[in-house]
């Protein structure tokens, strides 16, 4: 089977690669096997929250300069990224997924755990607020599930009590969760959202929560609403009196789902082939060109063929580069990689230290194209947390770095 271009990765940066490239005109396939990173976001992405000293940078494109030339930011350069920050939220509209957030300008948000944290654009059902110190209101309800124990609820009232808020605890218990409820593995956030995709459930939730409200300007929900649609967190903010705030729950993570469904949504409705739970096993590399890659479904007897091919297959997690006790690699091709040559290197001790290991990756030149030994693959590209070059957990840029990544690629890919 022949493409213009093939995409191994189905995660952000997979598929909006895809997205764009379908979209100018080519035929593509993208090979998915399935769960990735997306399925742990919160619901919001960060372009860059800190320089590599630690300095916090609230104007990401002004920070540009100060990045190390390995970087994948500086290596699009700052005009571009422009460009590509305004473009990303038009893109992901096309798809139903609604952004929020200034495009040149960091907000801030609460996490699950309570505190402040950093996010450039966030889903619309994301409260982000213009400074760290932001006080949603004077008084907040806090309302959890009943049984259902991925939302801390004491955490997050201990956060919002540091900034001077009066909080209250209240759980609800509804008939229609107690199939889920008798079985604590079933009590989780993509199982709830299911049920509470539901018309009759969601106005049963909204009425059990007025009737819990007393003096408070503030209702405080986990995240696990609108798993399909957002429909359910319309209907929540137009019925219950107060400002609603969702806040991310241990994963797996509802917003992070329905995005993904969404863009994959669109990228087939473009025309794009998506081979989903399916893996690619290897491929037949001629003279520092790609001729085809084999995956597990399809068997070494079945090619997938294309002109063009976009590793976009994540890092450790995603299982897109892999450790051995001597080195780390990257499976498919055997790309170089960048890594610190002692194992020693790799990590810190203290697991709050910056791990050394986040920063590995494949390495590319200016164009994001690879290399083996040394030598360039002229129609492979690399998108996303594959790439070395920055530890975006240190720098907060993880879904920055894959959503900049994939506009460059497809950018080269059409000659723009």
């Amino acid at each position: 089977m022949h493409f213009d271009d093939i995409i191994i990765g189905g995660g952000l940066s997979g598929l909006v690669c895809g997205l764009r490239l379908q979209r100018a005109g080519r035929r593509c396939a993208l090979v998915s096997t399935g769960q990735n990173a997306m399925h742990f976001s919160s619901g919001s992405f960060g372009l860059l929250g800190r320089l590599p000293d630690g300095t916090p940078v609230e104007e990401p494109l002004k920070a540009i300069p100060s990045l190390p030339q390995e970087h994948p930011y500086s290596k699009i350069g700052q005009l571009r990224m422009k460009e590509y920050m305004h473009a990303v939220k038009p893109l992901f509209s096309s798809c139903g997924v609604q952004l929020c957030g200034e495009e040149e300008k960091n907000s801030y948000m609460l996490s699950p755990t309570g505190t402040v944290r950093t996010a450039w654009l966030a889903l619309s059902d994301v409260s982000l607020y213009g400074s760290m110190d932001f006080r949603p209101g004077e008084k907040a309800l806090i309302v959890n599930l009943k049984g259902y124990l991925d939302f801390n609820t004491r955490f997050i009232a201990e956060g919002l009590e540091k900034k001077g808020m009066k909080c209250r605890i209240e759980a609800v218990e509804l008939p229609e969760m107690e199939r889920l409820r008798s079985n604590p593995s079933e009590m989780r956030s993509v199982n709830i959202a299911r049920v509470m995709d539901k018309p009759d459930v969601v106005s049963s939730f909204a009425a059990a929560v007025q009737s819990r409200l007393e003096d408070e300007d503030t209702v405080v929900l986990p995240s696990v609403f609108g798993l399909g649609s957002g429909a359910s967190i319309v209907s929540l903010r137009e019925t219950i009196p107060a400002n609603i705030i969702f806040v991310g729950t241990m994963p797996p993570s509802v917003p992070g789902i329905r995005s993904q469904l969404l863009l994959k949504k669109a990228f087939e409705a473009a025309g794009g082939t998506y081979l989903g739970g399916d893996k690619v096993t290897g491929a037949k590399m001629s003279e520092g060109h790609v001729e085809s890659i084999f995956t597990e479904n399809l068997g070494n007897t079945v090619r997938l063929e294309a002109d063009n091919y976009i590793l976009a297959s994540g890092s450790f997690f995603s299982r897109g580069l892999w450790a051995t006790p001597e080195k780390v690699l990257e499976p498919v091709f055997g790309l170089d990689v960048c890594s610190a040559p002692s194992r020693m290197d790799w990590y810190e001790k203290d697991f709050f230290a910056t791990q050394e290991y986040i920063g590995f990756g494949v390495e590319t030149d200016k164009s994001f194209h690879p290399s083996i030994s040394g030598r360039t693959i002229d129609n492979l590209y690399a998108s996303g947390s594959v790439i070395g070059g920055c530890n975006t957990l240190r720098l907060s840029c993880g879904a920055g770095v894959a959503i900049m990544t994939a506009f460059a690629v497809s950018d080269y890919i059409t000659g723009k």
